[in-house]
C-alpha cells in the first residue's frame, strides 16, 4: 500500500522487543524458548527504526514487566505462570538488562512499562501519546497474537489510526502469526517493512 505519514503525529510502537525475550542470555533464551521468526526481528526492523528516526517519527518501546513483590519474587498472573513456568526472580525487572530494549533497536524516545498483553492496560501509554499529539500508531514487535494484537485492538477502540507491519512482528508459530495478521487486517491497514521504509523515503 502507498501511504504518507505526518511525522509529528505518528509513532512507531516496538512491542516488547526486550532482552529477556530476544537475547540468548535473557529469560526466554536461557530457557530455550525462541523461534526463528522472532530471532530475525531485530535485524529486519533495524532499517525501519532508523528510517523512522530520520523522519522524526516518535519511537515508543513497550516493556513487559514482572513487578517484584515480597522478597523480590515476581508478581505473575496464574495463566502466565502456567504458560511460562521458567519465569523467575530477576526476570523482566524494571531497570535490568533483561527488561531493556534490545541493543540493535536502541534508543527509543519513550519507554512504557506494561503488566498485561495490552500496553494500554493500567499504564501511561495513552496519556503520553495524547500529550504528544500522536494520532497514528505503526505496530511492530512480539508476539503477534499477544502484545501486538491486544495493543493494536485497544488503540483501535481509542480511535487511534493504526498500521500493522506484517513482517515486522512474529509469533512462536508461523500459522498463528499469519492467522492473526489476517484477523487484524479487518480493523487495521497492513504494510510490510519495505513498504514503510519506502513511504518514509528510506
Amino acid at each position: 500500500m502507498t501511504r504518507r505519514f505526518e511525522a509529528t503525529t505518528t509513532a512507531l510502537i516496538l512491542a516488547d522487543l526486550q532482552n529477556d525475550f530476544l537475547h540468548p542470555m535473557g529469560a526466554y533464551g536461557r530457557a530455550g524458548q525462541t523461534a526463528p521468526a522472532i530471532a530475525a526481528l531485530p535485524g529486519r526492523l533495524r532499517p525501519v527504526v532508523e528510517a523512522a528516526r530520520r523522519a522524526g517519527i516518535l519511537i515508543v518501546s513497550t516493556h513487559f514487566t514482572l513487578v517484584p513483590g515480597r522478597g523480590g519474587e515476581p508478581i505473575i498472573s496464574p495463566h502466565l505462570k502456567k504458560l511460562r513456568p521458567f519465569l523467575a526472580k530477576g526476570d523482566f525487572v524494571p531497570g535490568s538488562f533483561g527488561h531493556a530494549l534490545i541493543d540493535e533497536l536502541q534508543p527509543a524516545d519513550i519507554a512504557i512499562e506494561k503488566v498485561a498483553y495490552s500496553a494500554f492496560y493500567m499504564s501511561r501509554m495513552e496519556f503520553v501519546l495524547r500529550k504528544l499529539g500522536v494520532e497514528t500508531l505503526i505496530f511492530a514487535g512480539i508476539v503477534t497474537n499477544g502484545g501486538v494484537a491486544s495493543t493494536l485492538r485497544d488503540a483501535h477502540v481509542r480511535d487511534f489510526t493504526t498500521v500493522l507491519l506484517s513482517d515486522g512482528c512474529a509469533a512462536f508459530s508461523d500459522d498463528v502469526h499469519q492467522s492473526t495478521v489476517a484477523a487484524l487486517s479487518a480493523v487495521s491497514p497492513v504494510m510490510t517493512c519495505a513498504e514503510l521504509a519506502a513511504a518514509l523515503g528510506a
